[in-house]
């Protein structure tokens, strides 16, 4: 797993350099309606069921990403301008959701 070796925001976009020095771009409305978290794509019953959430399909356009902060060293946690905190992006998550990689 490559971990990140910069973080910036470039107009309305996440600009992440990896440190195998390929770059991912990621639009911040994108980035909060892909939110891995629980509050925006539902969550497991104990039979495994999936619980649907409010958010999900939600328009988060306009929602802007305030701020970061590391976690462990395996993901990052994304602040957004809506109040939503909650959510680990996993290097592996947003590899997977990079629309541009190949």
């Amino acid at each position: 797993m490559t971990g990140i070796s910069n973080i910036q925001i470039i107009g309305d976009e996440v600009a992440v350099k990896w440190q195998d020095d390929s770059e991912s771009y990621f639009k911040m409305d994108r980035l909060r309606a892909l939110s891995p978290s629980a509050e925006t794509q539902g969550e497991r019953d104990l039979l495994g069921q999936q619980i649907s959430s409010d958010q999900k399909g939600q328009d988060f356009s306009g929602v802007t990403v305030t701020g970061w902060v590391p976690v462990g060293g395996y993901g990052i946690q994304f602040h957004f301008s809506d109040g939503h905190r909650t959510g680990i992006y996993t290097f592996d998550y947003l590899r997977e959701i990079d629309e541009n990689a190949s």
